[in-house]
């Protein structure tokens, strides 16, 4: 069974409701229709009745809850409660409804704030900015988190690399250019996640130009202070850098310029410098090494709400959904 059939076989075994907001886009029906036909989760699609019917032709979809803005009848809660929520920015009622009824990811966070789903799946056709902004503003940091980031979970083929071939990358969809104190934070939630979908140690390493000062340079360093704070925050994590791509992966060039390292040559968790080394590594392992990559995912969110690629397929979009309800399934146990 591959890792993503392991993904969707917890999912299976205690079911969530995720909630799919883009109802323009035919790709959401595709997927939904698997969701629905390998019992992966319930499905919630937002939108409106004559939209569904003409994208989601050739689908079915008929075990999905649609779910029309206008018609629905707990729309006053929400309005008041997002007034409560945003009081302090200026919210008004009448603000709060012309938001829930044109902007249908808000309207799905609020599902997920709500209580009326477990989490939330979108992006396929927005961008990240706009999938994650209404989350931050109306779920919060969860309990204890120093930091919102986001990471892929990457399967490559054929590969004795990492979990042999699954990683954790991160950050690779949501901070731009991390302090070491936020390095270090994105590690230990990506160190979490890893072993929440894998149920295997992380070994994290911290990714850089330069192995163990073969290089000097202020990025460098950066990538060493995170070490350094990792180690004194999170003594449990087996974490180690800087390291470069190869010594983290590869055991015969650990050997040889990380020898004696916990880390270097078994790493499964990737920690990228910053957004531009993390989004193009990803892609570069996603479309050149024929890797699957499901993301960007979220993690540090008070509940799972995850980002979509807007380059992602159906099946892509089912793993999410899988992932977001095993998140789901494990904050319901506090993990």
């Amino acid at each position: 069974m591959s890792f993503i059939e392991e993904i969707k076989e917890r999912a299976r075994k205690n079911k969530k409701t995720i909630v799919l907001p883009e109802s323009e886009d035919r790709r959401i029906y595709e997927a939904a229709a698997k969701v629905l036909d390998q019992g992966i989760a319930n499905v919630i699609i937002i939108g409106k009745d004559q939209v569904i019917r003409k994208k989601s032709t050739g689908f079915d979809i008929s075990g999905a809850t649609l779910i029309d803005p206008e018609k629905f009848d707990r729309l006053a809660e929400y309005i008041g409660k997002l007034v409560e929520i945003r009081k302090n920015k200026g919210m008004t009622a009448e603000m709060a409804q012309e938001i829930l009824l044109t902007d249908y990811t808000t309207f799905g966070v609020m599902m997920v704030k709500m209580g009326d789903a477990d989490g939330m799946v979108s992006g396929a056709c927005h961008s990240s900015a706009n999938t994650l902004r209404p989350c931050l503003q109306i779920l919060k940091t969860a309990p204890g988190t120093k930091l919102v980031s986001a990471f892929f979970l990457m399967i490559v083929p054929n590969s004795s690399f990492g979990a042999k071939g699954t990683f954790v990358f991160g950050d690779c969809g949501l901070n731009q250019s991390p302090s070491s104190e936020e390095l270090a934070a994105i590690a230990e939630s990506s160190a979490r996640s890893f072993e929440l979908l894998t149920g295997k140690e992380a070994k994290i390493a911290m990714l850089s130009h330069s192995t163990k000062g073969s290089a000097r340079h202020e990025d460098i360093d950066k990538v060493t202070r995170a070490v350094q704070i990792a180690h004194e925050q999170y003594p449990d994590l087996k974490i180690d850098g800087e390291l470069q791509l190869d010594a983290a992966i590869v055991p015969e060039v650990a050997a040889f310029k990380a020898s004696g390292s916990p880390v270097a040559g078994k790493a499964n968790v990737l920690i990228f410098p910053d957004l531009d080394a993390g989004n193009i590594g990803y892609k570069l392992v996603e479309r050149l090494g024929g890797a699957e990559a499901y993301g960007p995912l979220t993690q540090g969110i008070a509940a799972p709400v995850n980002d979509l690629s807007r380059g992602c397929n159906a099946d892509d979009i089912v793993g999410v959904v899988a992932i977001t309800a095993v998140q789901a399934a494990a904050q319901d146990w506090g993990e």
